[in-house]
Order: structure tokens, then C-alpha cells, then sequence
């Protein structure tokens, strides 16, 4: 349900000021310590931030999607990572349970998401399937009225601080392919389920991933997402359109917050008598980045807005996420090339969004799987 224009203006300003005024100021520090203060944590909870997404009658705001990417917006402003934190309960985290879930399930875990109080985690990645999910190896064999979890999830974003899991296994375990893949709610701390140690990751410090491992963990058969086996898959596709559209406006914000900042020292360094942005070379730079980063929030706003309108865009959401995702990395190289040798130092905080905006173009569907994603759907539509 859309809010009100002036609830919704009131809630940007909100956010826009509380990132300026709290998030920025400690963006070093999180990188250094790789955590994010627990204040602050408290903080987001207070202003309704783990629950853009989920509705309103669970606890949540009920954003609709153009709403969610403006949100998304003025939160890709600052480091990533305080993004990633309620990311997965926004996105892949409880959308399943949104679009797919019982009405016992979505009344048991839903309300905890909205309040920060459970943090989702969506566990489908394995050591030896990303991109191509049809082949995980992680198993649920039925045994009475429970199920048999065993298998390996890697790189499983926000699963240290998870307290849920959407864990996506093997039912048919004859099959080959998505079809014998069915999703379930794994809350942590069930036995049989542990997490491997952090990982070491080239960027976006804060934001915390690890290995989640299943050794005959056993859960109630009402585990299965919406009931039904075989329909993991699907409802992992059902999610993505939201979630490449949101990732798509992170990127867009990321963007516009390294053009200001490069456009702010290109203005105050000088060299040969003049600052650095009266030269037309690096006007250049700015203005392709401009550009794109322009171009990126006019698609997003546009897929956002049709896919409100109940219209199917999973081929545009995906051309958002390909565009979107390669052009904040084009315009972090910029932001480094216009800072020269500051933009290689630390302590001004370029490098670091260098490094954290490289994951983009990797999680929710690799640069690679959008193109395929995109063509493939252009020939069936052409058909």
C-alpha cells in the first residue's frame, strides 16, 4: 500500500538526515572494526527499517516498490554495509515468506522480521552452485514428520546474526534440476545446524558472511515453505524481481554519493593555478558519471513504477540490475581517477567504496545471468 506524500516526504528527509548525520560520520569505523554499532542497530529498528517491505497488517510499512527504491535511494548513500543489515529482511530474506508462505508461517516469523527482533538469511549458494541453483547438493529427506537437512550454504549473507534461515535443498533426491528443490524455514539454533567462521571478504567490512552448515538437522515437515514440496525454485524466482530492483537503487545511491564527493575536491584541489574541476578531462569524468547515474535511477524509478502497476517487468528488473550494477563500479574508477593519489589513500574513504561496490555486480544474479536472463526472454518474446 503507498503512503501518503507527505508520510512518504517525511520518512526520506528522516532517513536522508539520519544517514548524513549518523551513518557517514562512522563509515571508518565500521570498515575498521567490521561491525556496526549496536546503537545504531537500535537505531534503525526504531525507524522501521528491517520492515520496509513487509505489510503493514504483519508490522511492517508496506512500501510499495517505487517507494522501497526511493528508500533505497538515500540508504545506498553510505557504506553498504549498513544497507546489507536489514537488506535480507527486506528482500530474499522475507520475501518467500510474503509471496509463498502459510498464513501460520507468515504470522509466526514476519512480525519479528519488521521489528529487527529475527534477522532473515537466505541460504540457496553452495561451494559448488551459485548461479546455477538447479544443481545443489544440500538434501532434505523426509523421515516421518520431519525432514533431514544435510549440505554446505556458502558466502550466506547476515547468517552469523541470522536467528532465520530460508534454506533451499534437495527433496526429489532422484532429481537433477530445480524441480526437485523445495525451500524451508530453519530457525537458528536447531540442532544439527552450525556456522562456519567469517569470511574474509575484499570489501563492504560491517557486512557479515560465513558458511552455513546442515548435519542431519531435523525440522518439523511444517518447516517447508508454503507447504508444498518442488517449490523452492519458483519461489526463489518470484523474489528477484524486488530484489534486483532494490539492489538496482543502492547502486544508484552509491553512485550520486561518490559524484558529490568528487565533484566537492575536484572544486577545492588545485594544480597549475586552478582547481582540477575547471579542466575539461575531468569535467569529462563527471559528466559521464552524472550521466549514467541519471540514467540509472530514470530506469528504476520506471521498472518500480510498473511493477506496482501489476505489470510483468523481470526482463527490465534485470536490465536495472545489469546497468545499474556495472555503472556505480564505472563511476567508483572515476571517483578514484579524479581524487589521483588521495583516491588511493584510506582516509578519504574513495578506495574503500571502490572495493565495496565490486560485489554488485556478483550477488542477487551475477553481470553474466542478467544478460542471459535478458536475451533469453527476448527470444521467448519474440517467438
Amino acid at each position: 500500500m503507498a503512503l501518503e506524500k507527505d508520510v512518504l516526504d517525511q520518512l526520506l528527509d528522516t532517513l536522508s538526515r539520519f544517514v548524513r548525520e549518523r551513518l557517514v560520520p562512522l563509515e571508518h569505523k565500521v570498515a575498521e572494526e567490521d561491525e556496526i554499532p549496536p546503537a545504531i542497530v537500535e537505531e534503525m529498528r526504531a525507524m522501521g527499517l528491517f520492515g520496509l517491505s513487509i505489510p503493514e497488517e504483519y508490522g511492517g510499512l508496506g512500501l510499495s516498490m517505487e517507494e522501497e527504491v526511493q528508500v533505497a535511494f538515500q540508504i545506498g548513500q553510505t557504506s553498504p554495509a549498513f544497507r546489507s543489515l536489514i537488506g535480507t529482511n527486506n528482500g530474499i530474506g522475507s520475501q518467500g515468506i510474503v509471496i509463498d508462505g502459510t498464513e501460520e508461517q507468515k504470522r509466526r516469523y514476519l512480525p519479528g522480521m519488521a521489528a529487527g527482533e529475527i534477522i532473515g538469511s537466505f541460504a540457496l549458494t553452495e561451494p559448488e552452485a551459485g548461479s546455477d541453483a538447479g544443481s545443489l547438493r544440500t538434501t532434505a529427506r523426509r523421515d516421518g514428520d520431519h525432514y533431514v537437512l544435510n549440505g554446505t550454504k556458502r558466502y550466506i549473507t547476515n547468517a552469523p546474526h541470522a536467528g532465520l534461515f530460508t534454506v533451499f535443498a534437495r527433496t526429489d533426491l532422484e532429481s537433477r534440476d530445480a524441480r526437485g528443490v523445495s525451500a524451508f524455514l530453519v530457525e537458528a539454533g536447531t540442532p544439527g545446524l552450525s556456522l562456519g567462521p567469517n569470511d574474509r571478504k575484499m570489501g563492504q567490512k560491517g557486512a557479515h558472511t560465513c558458511d552455513v552448515i546442515f548435519e542431519d538437522c531435523r525440522v518439523p515437515a511444517s518447516a517447508i515453505l508454503g507447504g508444498k514440496e518442488g517449490q523452492g525454485f519458483k519461489t526463489a524466482m518470484k523474489v528477484l524481481d524486488r530484489g534486483r530492483l532494490h539492489i538496482s537503487a543502492v547502486c544508484v545511491g552509491a553512485a550520486e554519493r561518490l559524484i558529490r564527493d568528487s565533484l566537492a575536491y575536484a572544486m577545492e584541489r588545485k594544480q597549475f593555478g586552478q582547481p582540477i574541476a575547471e579542466f575539461q578531462l575531468v569535467q569529462a569524468m563527471l559528466a559521464d558519471s552524472r550521466t549514467e547515474a541519471y540514467a540509472g535511477r530514470c530506469m528504476v524509478l520506471e521498472t518500480a513504477r510498473r511493477k506496482d502497476a501489476g505489470q510483468t517487468v523481470s526482463t527490465d528488473a534485470a536490465c536495472c540490475k545489469l546497468f545499474c550494477a556495472e555503472m556505480v563500479g564505472r563511476v567508483a574508477d572515476r571517483a578514484v581517477q579524479i581524487h589521483g593519489g588521495a583516491g588511493y589513500i584510506a582516509d578519504y574513504g574513495i578506495e574503500r567504496f571502490f572495493r565495496d561496490v565490486r560485489l554488485f555486480r556478483i550477488y542477487e544474479g551475477t553481470t553474466q545471468i542478467q544478460q542471459l536472463v535478458i536475451a533469453r526472454n527476448m527470444i521467448r518474446e519474440a517467438r
